[in-house]
């Protein structure tokens, strides 16, 4: 789909890790290809360039735990806009990466304190609007340090290798050490035992794969009104009304592609994109490769939406347009707080991995699954951080914590049917590096009342429904 273009230096070396990497039914080979986590940090040797690779922003989203509703789309507005800043700063720094790791004054002169500059204006602003100081202690970036820099012996730390004349776009991940053999990893699923007052029943809804290509690189959660809020692509499912725009009177009136026409709920998540050198339709655009997401979209094969319940009490009603964020789209920057990410494959789905992508054997298809917060506040259907107003149960006991109360659970099971190895990756904002551990998904629920009673009655009741 869409036209050819050659593969970047660094995109060869993924696929070449790759061929080196899976070993009949998936095993693994010990190949030297890139540093191992950790190894990078800190001085450079004598006479080496410090290794970067990327721009690192502290999140104001997190910050703010308290926005007044009347000004919560401005200040989402302004949210959208300083990660704008840092996706032209990060392309800056990317354009002048080599330069950038020689001579530290050129990075702090041309690349970090222009991006501090307006991130201040952004944060002065957001400050009137909440009638508070400005969040200034938020304005300074750093330049991240590589994890994986390349090691003496690689070919990019070679004299003499030319640049393909790619433009570079697929450069920026992901790295072959971002994967792992599915067969290495332990099984590692634990769930809370049932007490005798869980609601046992599931309620599946069917709303197709994304089979008519509903792609766009919004978030009206997060960036309302904001066109390109996401800088990276989502899959869509369920009401076809979604993009930035979108008001829940929208939504209340949407299409939608799910079977029973009583769930206009939105689902979305990044796309997964097979990294094969050819270039997507929306290779020039906004979230595509504009944003440096490259490469084929691929369809998923099964798209599973399951409700569940809570495994020690009844669950009540989501209250309509209520939005759940699970993950964190800039895990990779800010830590694993909120990282939701669980990669895993057919046939091993008792093994999930957080912040690496896997190799699965022969015959066995990629599975990404998200579980979805099942404790709701009672009161908001959205916050400030988009967080707050929901929360996991606790992993141990199944409980949700105090002034919680326990809600239908949205279960997201996606299956890929690429080839073995370390070839695709997930869209993301582009400093985040196309890492695993930024795979997230998004949900508003607009069932109708008298299917959501009806979904709340299934699980309570112990029956399966759809």
């Amino acid at each position: 789909m869409g036209r050819t273009r050659k593969r970047s230096t660094r995109a060869k070396r993924v696929v070449a890790a790759s061929v080196a990497l899976v070993l009949g039914g998936g095993g693994l080979i010990a190949v030297n290809v890139y540093a191992s986590a950790g190894e990078g940090r800190g001085d450079p040797p004598a006479g080496r360039a410090t290794s970067l690779s990327t721009i690192d922003c502290p999140d104001v989203a997190e910050e703010l735990s308290e926005v007044p509703q009347s000004v919560r789309g401005a200040v989402d507005r302004e949210l959208a806009t300083l990660d704008s800043q840092i996706t032209v700063a990060y392309q800056r720094f990317a354009d002048n990466k080599e330069r950038a790791e020689r001579d530290p004054e050129f990075a702090e002169q041309q690349i970090l304190t222009p991006l501090e500059n307006e991130r201040r204006n952004i944060l002065q602003r957001i400050g009137l609007l909440l009638e508070q100081p400005p969040l200034e202690s938020l304005a300074p970036c750093t330049l991240r340090a590589d994890d994986d820099a390349p090691q003496e012996g690689d070919d990019d730390a070679q004299d003499g290798e030319e640049n393909d004349g790619d433009d570079g776009a697929a450069g920026n991940g992901p790295e072959a050490s971002d994967f792992v053999d599915i067969q290495s990893v332990a099984p590692n699923v634990r769930t809370p035992r049932q007490l005798r007052g869980a609601s046992r029943g599931t309620f599946t809804t069917d709303c197709g794969r994304n089979e008519n290509g509903k792609f766009n690189p919004d978030n009206v959660i997060v960036a309302p009104g904001v066109r390109n809020g996401a800088h990276h692509m989502h899959d869509y499912v369920g009401n076809q009304a979604n993009d930035a725009f979108a008001s829940d009177e929208d939504l209340a009136r949407g299409r939608t592609t799910c079977r029973n026409q009583g769930d206009r709920s939105t689902y979305y998540w990044p796309v997964l994109r097979l990294q094969n050198g050819r270039a997507e339709a929306d290779a020039e655009a906004d979230g595509g490769g504009k944003d440096q997401n490259v490469g084929e979209i691929q369809t998923p094969d099964e798209v599973t939406l399951e409700f569940v319940g809570s495994p020690v009490s009844k669950v009540t009603a989501m209250p309509r347009f209520l939005r759940i964020i699970t993950g964190d789209a800039k895990a990779f920057t800010n830590g694993d707080a909120n990282a939701n990410a669980s990669w895993s494959c057919t046939g091993f789905e008792n093994r999930q991995l957080k912040d690496k992508y896997p190799i699965c054997p022969e015959g066995s298809k990629v599975v990404r699954t998200f579980r979805f917060q099942s404790c709701w506040d009672g009161r908001n259907t959205d916050s400030a951080n988009h967080r707050t107003h929901v929360a996991f149960a606790d992993p141990a006991s199944g409980r949700c914590g105090d002034g919680f109360r326990a809600i239908p659970q949205l279960v997201q099971r996606i299956v890929y049917d690429v080839p073995p190895g370390p070839g695709f990756a997930v869209d993301s904002f582009p400093e985040q590096l196309h890492k695993p551990v930024t795979d997230h998904g998004d949900f508003i629920n607009v069932f109708d009342q008298r299917l959501m009673k009806r979904l709340v009655s299934c699980l309570n009741e112990g029956r399966r429904c759809s």
